[in-house]
C-alpha cells in the first residue's frame, strides 16, 4: 500500500507542477458593419487600427513594430486592433497559427466582408484598399496612412496624443 500512495503523490507533484498556460483567445470574426463601432469610439483613448493579412509580407514585415508600440502603451489610453483581412477558409489553418507563433498580444479581429468597396471609403475616403493600411485617432484627430509604418513613426504619432 505504501507504494501505490507514493506512485499517487509522485503523479500529483508532476501534474500540479506543471506551469498553467494561458489560453488565448481567438480572434473574433466580424463582418463590417459589427466593426464599425470601433472606427466611430469619442472618447480619452488613442485607437491605432493597422488592417493587414499573413500573406501581405510588408504587413509582416511591420507587426513587430505594432506590438512593441503596443507594449509600450497597452496599459494606458491606448487600444491597438490588428484587423486581419485573411480569407475565412485560412483562419484555423493559418491566422491562428500565425498569431501564436509571432505572439500576437494585440487584439486580432478577422473582418470577413468580402464586398471591400462597400466599406473601404467609410475607413477612410484615402484608402485604395492596398494594405499595409493604418487609421490611427483620438476624439476628432484622425491620420490614415496607406502603407508600412516603423515603430518611430508610430510612436512619433501616438505618444503626443497619451495624456
Amino acid at each position: 500500500m505504501p507504494a501505490f500512495f507514493v506512485n499517487i503523490l509522485i503523479l500529483m507533484h508532476i501534474v500540479f507542477s506543471q506551469p498553467v498556460l494561458e489560453a488565448k483567445s481567438k480572434p473574433v470574426i466580424m463582418d463590417f458593419a459589427t466593426f464599425q463601432q470601433y472606427l466611430e469610439h469619442e472618447n480619452d483613448t488613442v485607437y491605432v487600427i493597422n488592417f493587414w493579412a499573413t500573406w501581405c509580407a510588408p504587413c509582416v514585415k511591420e507587426l513587430p513594430d505594432f506590438e512593441k508600440l503596443n507594449q509600450k502603451f497597452g496599459n494606458r489610453n491606448f487600444k491597438m486592433l490588428l484587423v486581419s483581412l485573411d480569407f475565412r477558409k485560412m483562419y484555423e489553418t493559418r491566422l491562428i497559427p500565425f498569431i501564436e507563433e509571432n505572439k500576437l498580444s494585440a487584439e486580432v479581429i478577422l473582418l470577413h466582408d468580402p464586398d471591400a468597396n462597400a466599406w473601404i471609403d467609410k475607413v477612410s475616403p484615402e484608402w485604395s484598399g492596398a494594405i499595409p493600411a493604418t487609421l490611427i485617432y483620438k476624439n476628432n484627430f484622425r491620420v490614415f496612412h496607406e502603407g508600412g509604418y516603423t515603430f518611430d513613426e508610430l510612436n512619433t504619432i501616438v505618444e503626443p496624443l497619451i495624456p
